[in-house]
This record gives C-alpha cells, structure tokens and sequence, in this order.
C-alpha cells in the first residue's frame, strides 16, 4: 500500500495539519495504529503538562531552586542547612558531622 500526505484537524486548537507519508510510516514501524489527533504544537504542550511543566526536568530549562531548612548541627551546634524538612525527634548533622557518621556505620 502507498502511503500519501493526509490532512487532519487538531483536536486541541482546531487548526489543519499534515500526517506526512514518512510520519505514517513511522508509526507502523513502531506498531502505531491511530493517526495522531494534535498537531505538533499541541503534542508539546499536552507532553509538557503531563510533566508537571518543567517538572520533567527536560532540557528546556533548569531545575528550580531546591527549599533549604535552616537547622542546628546535633554534634557541633553550627548552624547549617539541610535539602528536607527535619523531624525533630531524629538528630541532624552538618556536612562534616554528617560524613563522620556515615563512616561509623
């Protein structure tokens, strides 16, 4: 069978465009059956939000900045922070501290 260019609708925005011969082709050889029901534009965006925005974490930008806790060291009192939210009956170590216990274990 001959694969030709069809013209689709864009479920989402409504606007026309093109299932390439070479994009049907494609699909069968991934085992693809249904045509595409977005255009290219709106398959970016329902991916996009299926994570998170940027909560994917793809190359599209950069990690947002992670939420610090301000604690105090349960060896040596320094004040440092931590990338979580302490639970006060567990005890929390500075980097050094933290190191000196890892190696006790």
């Amino acid at each position: 069978m001959s694969l030709v260019d069809v013209t689709l609708t864009c479920r989402e925005c409504g606007s026309e465009f093109i299932f390439t011969a070479g994009e049907q082709q494609f699909y069968q050889s991934k085992g693809l059956v249904n045509q595409p029901t977005r255009c290219q534009p709106c398959r970016q965006l329902a991916k996009a939000s299926r994570q998170g925005g940027n909560g994917g974490y793809s190359s599209s930008g950069p990690r947002p900045p992670r939420q610090m806790f301000e604690v105090v060291c349960a060896d040596c009192g320094t004040l440092t922070q931590v990338p979580f939210q302490p639970k006060y009956d567990r005890p929390v170590y500075c980097s050094s501290c933290f190191d000196k216990h890892r190696v006790a274990r």
